[in-house]
């Protein structure tokens, strides 16, 4: 199995859903939809940066902005890797928890918060 952490997952798999315009604005907020958390820029750019770097990940440069002063934004896309690891994650998830559902949990009750 390819070890990616919880929040390299969740940073890929928003990535997954968003398709186009998946640059950190965007990838923050489909975050936050997706988990209910806020992510610090650092924490997005630092993970973004990870996964460039371990192949996961390309980025490109779009054209620079008015509206950001002449900056340009920087768009992620998964590469073939990238949604291998995703595909292998997904199975692995499926494997772990087989038959197990949260009301098989309930059912026994020690679980209840």
């Amino acid at each position: 199995m390819s070890d990616i952490t919880k929040h390299e997952e969740i940073l890929l798999i928003s990535i997954l859903h968003l398709k186009d315009n998946t640059y950190g604005v965007h990838i923050r907020s489909k975050i936050k939809e997706m988990t209910g958390q806020q992510w610090n820029y650092g924490t997005l750019y630092r993970i973004l940066g990870q996964l460039v770097r371990k192949g996961l990940l390309s980025r490109e440069e779009g054209e620079p902005i008015p509206e950001k002063g002449g900056r340009r934004k920087n768009f992620y896309t998964l590469t073939k890797r990238g949604v291998s690891v995703l595909k292998e994650a997904y199975r692995f998830q499926e494997a772990i928890w087989g038959g197990s559902t949260k009301m098989a949990l309930d059912v026994r009750g020690e679980y209840d918060e």
